[in-house]
């Protein structure tokens, strides 16, 4: 399945702690916990039939720049997010010390 990502949107589902991006019934999500002002990034999943087009790093930096929009420190325990700080280091002043 192709998917032209800039036709994609990034929903903050508050209630379920995590971005979501719909696309047909295919669910791509990164998923945090939020402590005080620590936002910890968890796990980022794209279906399979998903993969490889660059949903995972829309997920990456809508939730990189929520944190940063609302002065969030960040734990990326999720690999993903790490390799996308590693990647963009305007990312990396987030990060929690």
């Amino acid at each position: 399945m192709q998917i032209n990502t800039q036709e994609l949107s990034v929903t903050h589902n508050t209630s379920a702690h995590r971005f979501e991006i719909q696309v047909g019934e295919l669910l791509a999500v990164s998923q945090y916990r939020l402590i005080g002002d620590t936002i910890t990034f968890y796990h980022v999943g794209v279906p399979p039939e998903l993969e490889g087009q660059g949903i995972g790093s829309l997920l990456a930096k809508a939730s990189l720049d929520y944190a940063r929009d609302h002065s969030l420190k960040v734990i990326p325990l999720c690999s993903f997010v790490a390799a996308y700080i590693r990647r963009h280091p305007e990312y990396a002043i987030l990060q929690s010390k």
